[in-house]
């Protein structure tokens, strides 16, 4: 009876009404597929345009940072490529190392002024020097000497070595001497036979004497010339970072020789010239000298 019912309502029969309702149905199927094909095809070129208007983001590798210490002992690979005894860098070279090191702060070696070994110490003896060895190979070495106030490093030589020093922060008196190569024959030497000890003197001409405060160039001396022979006494607290290339090696005849500087009387020059002069002499390495080792609490160097 509800069959019958529904057909009347609907004013057909019952089969007539199940079969329209199947051919609406698909009908409405195929308006459905073909509007759901039409939203497809539209999504599809629509995410085809968005792919053409968005290209893919690249990521860029990471910048790698350079320590001021590192780009250091690489300029002296290059620089000190070729070194041994006597062999000094092209002046292109030379300038490119000064460079480098004018550029280094305290801070890129790890180094601050309120370091204990920067104090002086309770006892009246001579301050104890602090080094701290950063690197050492054949070619070159690289080391920062550490030295409070009144600290000396007595007057010593470096044979057939280019030095670059750089004075990190403080004042420092430096004096040099090079040696004279063409000695006049009227020069003579005022010695007390005491202090002589039977060594033989030698005349050499002063080259740096002076005081020198941070921030300032990195000083550079040679083999034959520029101050090979230094002495460096700390007006204040002070820190300066060495490069020796080739380093001292007993071996290869580099040895550290000390000397004493006495003046003289007799020479074929100016009175205002004499002071310019001195006479230096070997001595053994002085017993009052101490200096000790720290380890370096810089940025680490990678030797590649």
């Amino acid at each position: 009876m509800g069959r019958a019912t529904l057909a009347d309502i609907k004013g057909k029969d019952f089969s007539e009404l199940a079969k329209e309702t199947k051919t609406n149905t698909e009908d409405t199927n195929k308006v459905s597929n073909t509007n759901k094909n039409r939203s497809t095809t539209t999504t599809s070129d629509s995410s085809r345009k968005k792919s053409r208007r968005r290209p893919k983001k690249t990521t860029m590798p990471a910048a790698v940072v350079v320590s001021p210490v590192q780009r250091l002992f690489d300029t002296c690979k290059d620089v000190f490529a070729l070194a041994g005894t006597g062999i000094v860098p092209t002046p292109d070279k030379i300038e490119q190392l000064r460079a480098v090191l004018d550029q280094i702060q305290p801070a890129d070696v790890g180094l601050t002024p309120q370091m204990p070994f920067f104090s002086l110490p309770v006892t009246r003896r001579a301050p104890p020097i602090t080094y701290q060895h950063i690197h050492e190979c054949e070619k070159f070495s690289m080391g920062i000497f550490c030295l409070p106030p009144s600290g000396v490093l007595p007057l010593h030589n470096h044979p057939g070595m280019t030095v670059f020093s750089k004075l990190l922060f403080g004042t420092m008196h430096i004096k040099s001497y090079d040696w004279v190569v063409d000695v006049p024959s009227n020069a003579s030497a005022v010695v007390a036979p005491s202090q002589m000890q039977h060594r033989e003197v030698r005349l050499a001409k002063v080259k740096v004497d002076s005081d020198f405060t941070a921030p300032c160039s990195a000083s550079i001396l040679y083999p034959a010339d520029g101050g090979n022979m230094h002495c460096f006494t700390a007006v204040t607290a002070c820190a300066v970072l060495d490069v020796l290339g080739p380093p001292y090696s007993d071996p290869e005849g580099r040895h550290c020789t000390y000397y004493f500087d006495y003046p003289f009387t007799k020479l074929s020059v100016a009175e205002e010239e004499k002071d310019k002069y001195a006479w230096l002499q070997e001595r053994e390495e002085p017993e009052d000298l101490a200096v000790v080792g720290a380890p370096y609490t810089g940025p680490e160097i990678v030797e590649n």
